[in-house]
């Protein structure tokens, strides 16, 4: 199986929520490649730190099995960033999980893949993502065929657990 894809901000990730779902990922026997908006280290909110061993802009989605957003403050450098979208789409035209945490399904609603899909989200991002289409459920996980999203830090071992599953066991559109 090919890697999933972690897609993190340069600084201010939330640290929970990369370590957490990652450890989740790989406990289920799926390995995971991270990616920011350059190669290097990448500073967390909490002062960890992930190598980021691929720009987005040199992505190829067809070498990965799924892609996952991580929130925290720093994502808001994707909300309207075209490759970002261009992934997203490109995954999920594919067939494959797209999965964004906190308040990265931000970064889905704005791509317009959440258009009538249920969708959670930070409680603060609500609202952008009903005015994406989406259907908002409030719950700390929700996935809505091949979408899969988590509320904040708090869910990221569910977030983690529910992609896997997801990626292992994928339901048809």
């Amino acid at each position: 199986m090919k890697p999933v894809l972690l897609i993190i901000a340069p600084n201010q990730f939330r640290d929970e929520e990369l370590f957490e779902t990652k450890e989740e990922l790989e406990n289920a026997g799926l390995a995971t490649v991270i990616a920011s908006k350059q190669k290097g280290t990448c500073i967390g909110k909490l002062g960890g730190k992930a190598e980021a061993t691929i720009s987005i802009e040199d992505i190829q989605t067809k070498d990965y099995e799924a892609v996952a957003f991580i929130g925290g403050a720093g994502s808001e450098v994707y909300f309207n960033d075209r490759k970002a979208h261009d992934i997203a789409w490109e995954m999920y035209a594919d067939g494959k999980i797209v999965g964004a945490i906190c308040i990265a399904p931000t970064i889905l609603a704005n791509a317009g893949i959440l258009k009538d899909k249920k969708a959670t989200v930070f409680a603060d991002g609500a609202e952008q993502l009903k005015s994406g289409g989406a259907i908002y459920t409030a719950e700390a996980v929700t996935k809505d065929g091949l979408i899969v999203t988590g509320n904040g830090p708090a869910s990221s071992r569910a977030f983690g657990k529910t992609l896997a599953a997801s990626i292992q066991h994928p339901e048809k559109e």
